[in-house]
């Protein structure tokens, strides 16, 4: 999951080297595939008896800040490779910006996004949240950054909406409830605000990806331990043994690995294109719901599904004509 997308500058003075297009686009298409079985692990995390929604959100930002931290410790040992240099020196305030919003929008993205799993299913839950992130950046892009949208990205707001107003009016059998729904709207609002403190912050430099990421998991990690103490941060039936192996899977593939082969990939792919491949992610998550964990898909949800993933590929679509447009001016 959230599959928190920050853009990452590819050519930036100083910076690394990106990789070819080719490897980019298989980690891509590997970070995608991973974040969609997030929400399945968290699935069965829960039915083993397994922490609440909120201690899984903390469990996954420790495990995944203690991989990350361990990644920067062998990179910056002597005569190790792969230190990633920025444009320019950041001041404090950026840097503090960056990393608290980070911080901030990672924690509701995962918490709200794990409950919403919880509340209202595997398959609609990634959806929803997927589906209205681009939304909700579409339009805070125009607000707070002066983006337009142009008729491509009005088309694809209204086909999201249809698409939400589908799933939660539709449902048939109590696959989709109106609480969940909800909270999938908040974890693509937290998922949002990351991607919009990126691009009004990044536009003039850019930090590691590894170390930013990890310092959201510590900032996440902080704010929800308490709420995870409260909620019950080990479960005090079920299968431990299982529980564990699940959360240890959490942290490292869905999280650590997702997260690092993500920016690798997106430093070297056009965002349009980023946003294509990542829809891998709520189709794949989709899949391991109705093939493994028994889920149905009732007729109001895949077209309310459709509906969402056409409009995600309708936003791709006018942002490369944007892209494209801005080549030609120059």
């Amino acid at each position: 999951m959230p599959a928190v997308g920050v853009p990452v500058p590819s050519s930036l003075p100083g910076a690394a080297p990106a990789p070819p297009v080719g490897r980019s686009l298989l980690c891509l298409i590997v970070a995608g595939l991973a974040w969609g079985t997030a929400g399945a692990a968290a699935s069965l995390v829960f039915a083993a008896g397994g922490p609440g929604p909120l201690s899984l959100s903390f469990w996954r930002c420790a495990g995944g800040l203690l991989l990350l931290l361990g990644v920067l410790a062998l990179r910056r040992r002597p005569g190790a490779g792969g230190t990633v240099r920025t444009a320019r020196p950041e001041s404090r305030r950026r840097r503090l910006l960056r990393i608290l919003g980070t911080g901030a929008g990672l924690t509701v993205f995962q918490s709200a996004y794990f409950a919403a799993v919880d509340a209202t299913g595997l398959a609609v839950a990634t959806v929803v949240t997927l589906g209205a992130g681009p939304v909700l950046i579409a339009a805070g892009a125009r607000l707070l950054l002066g983006e337009r949208l142009g008729a491509g990205g009005i088309a694809a707001v209204g086909g999201a909406l249809a698409g939400l107003t589908v799933l939660v009016l539709g449902g048939e059998d109590g696959t989709v409830r109106t609480p969940g729904v909800l909270l999938a709207l908040l974890a693509a609002a937290g998922y949002a605000a990351i991607t919009l403190i990126a691009r009004g912050l990044g536009r003039d430099g850019g930090a590691d990806p590894v170390t930013t990421t990890a310092w959201s998991f510590a900032i996440g990690a902080v704010c929800l331990l308490p709420l995870a103490l409260a909620e019950g941060l080990c479960p005090a039936s079920g299968d431990p043994l299982r529980v564990l192996v699940l959360l240890g899977y959490v942290a490292a593939v869905p999280t650590a690995l997702a997260y690092v082969l993500y920016f690798v990939g997106a430093a070297a792919i056009r965002a349009a294109t980023v946003s294509v491949v990542m829809l891998l992610e709520p189709v794949s998550a989709a899949v391991v719901a109705t093939a493994f964990l028994g889920e149905r898909l009732t007729g109001a949800t895949v077209l309310g599904t459709l509906l969402l993933l056409g409009a995600v590929a309708g936003l791709a679509r006018a942002e490369s004509r944007a892209v494209r447009a801005g080549r030609q001016r120059r």
